[in-house]
């Protein structure tokens, strides 16, 4: 029967605190690695090496290698020298690269240590690229055939470095190593033993992403081209290494929380919320929280100058919450569709022109429908004029906010900041601020209220 990774985790559990280890070593081997790993996540700390080396080496290197850093690092501690390297040796570059920049100085000396010589060479190579580059997300375990080379020879080589190629791909290099093309394995396969393998060669330039580039766009460029694995090249041209969707689909995990955690005005998590301290919580939390509470003072600074008002009309407090909220909704509506859109490659700083023209029509077409349903009960709180008052507020801020909301991320974008730091709380607390002057400079006008004895 499958099981769920729920019911796992609660089956090793009950078979941990039996010490039952012929049923915890058959559950094991029933497991697939990927699982196994997610499960490891789940257990606390002495569980987590208890189960782990429980598995054979060789299961024990590929669960090794799905694993968190994190978690990479709490097993390596408790690991002895002999199978850490085994286990540092046997993983895929990329992770490999993953798991040193998680490292103190101190244990990224002691770790490479451990590795051989070509190993070390690799993992300095891919940590020297920008740590925001696909260098630091390619695997240069890969093979390569050059294009003289006949079928039979191409097959076989691929044949005694199947080790190193997980893919479905072939690459083509000239004698330099520059990337010609990325052929299908199953060209190779129906082509005769004496072709060469230059007449397989497709018409035109291959897809390939430069080394230097951002790991978001080459995870556009898979997903628009629909490829299992895009080439990744040197500024001089040569064959890298690939990026893969599997490397892709984590890449995207990642953006997406780092992307939640700023639009909620919480900075970067590197761990988990279950692994989080409550001293990490604090920090990445209280910085925005400060800044808003400034925005929010600001707000309350504006109130002030409007005693008078609220003094001599004192249902305009009944409907400050309302139009305000209604603003900042609106605000971060248009920021969040437009930080997805930006993120997504639909939308670039050059179309900011085109957008606030839309985007005016939209809030406008918004504010005066909210509007004329406020008017509603303006009209039967205080009459004609409040509802007048009400309904213009409400379109104005509504159309203020909205149009706000869209810049912010554009105006980040311009200055190479994350759209995403466009945060749905700073959308609204600005909303807050321009709501409540709008809504009292027009309460001033439309009831002529003398304010500060003028």
């Amino acid at each position: 029967m499958e099981h769920n990774l729920e019911q796992y985790v609660v089956e090793i559990q009950e078979l941990l605190r039996l010490d039952d280890r012929d049923g915890l070593n058959e559950t094991l081997d029933f497991m697939r690695v990927q699982d196994i790993a997610w499960v490891l996540m789940e257990l606390s700390g002495d569980d987590l090496a208890g189960v782990f080396n429980r598995l054979p080496p060789g299961r024990k290197a590929d669960v090794f290698g799905y694993l968190d850093p994190e978690y990479q690092i709490r097993l390596l501690a408790k690991t002895p020298r002999a199978d850490a390297r085994f286990l540092l040796s046997e993983m895929e570059t990329d992770d490999l690269t993953a798991l040193l920049q998680s490292l103190s100085e101190e244990q990224l000396r002691e770790y490479l240590r451990l590795l051989p010589f070509r190993a070390i060479r690799r993992a300095l190579k891919q940590l020297h690229y920008p740590e925001n580059s696909v260098g630091r997300l390619m695997s240069s375990d890969v093979i390569a055939v050059e294009p003289d080379w006949s079928m039979k020879r191409a097959l076989a080589f691929i044949r005694r470095n199947a080790d190193e190629h997980s893919n479905n791909v072939i690459f083509v290099v000239d004698g330099d190593r520059h990337l010609l093309a990325a052929i299908p394995i199953r060209h190779f396969l129906r082509g005769r033993p004496d072709d060469a393998v230059e007449t397989l060669l497709p018409l035109g330039a291959t897809i390939s992403v430069s080394v230097l580039e951002s790991p978001v766009e080459a995870a556009r460029m898979i997903q628009h081209y629909d490829l299992e694995t895009l080439p990744v090249i040197g500024e001089d041209g040569v064959f890298l290494g690939v990026v893969t969707v599997d490397d892709v689909v984590d890449l995207l995990e990642a953006e997406s929380t780092e992307d939640f955690h700023k639009m909620g005005s919480v900075g970067g998590l590197t761990l988990s919320l279950q692994n989080a301290s409550p001293f990490l919580l604090f920090r990445k939390r209280i910085g925005w929280l400060l800044v808003l509470v400034a925005f929010n003072a600001l707000g309350g600074y504006v109130i002030s100058r409007y005693e008078e008002a609220i003094e001599a009309l004192v249902v305009l407090v009944f409907f400050l919450p309302l139009i305000i909220a209604s603003g900042g909704n609106a605000g971060a509506q248009s920021s969040t569709l437009m930080v997805r859109a930006i993120a997504t490659g639909e939308v670039t700083a050059r179309d900011w022109l085109k957008l606030w023209g839309k985007e005016i029509g939209v809030s406008v077409s918004l504010g005066l429908t909210m509007g004329l349903a406020v008017s509603l009960v303006g009209l039967w709180r205080g009459g004609l004029e409040l509802a007048f008052l009400v309904a213009v507020a409400m379109t104005l801020i509504v159309a203020a906010a909205s149009v706000v909301g869209m810049l912010l991320p554009i105006i980040l974008t311009r200055f190479k900041l994350d759209p995403a730091t466009a945060s749905i709380p700073l959308v609204t607390s600005l909303a807050d601020i321009f709501g409540i002057l709008i809504y009292f400079a027009l309460a001033v006008a439309i009831f002529n209220i003398t304010i500060g004895g003028a």
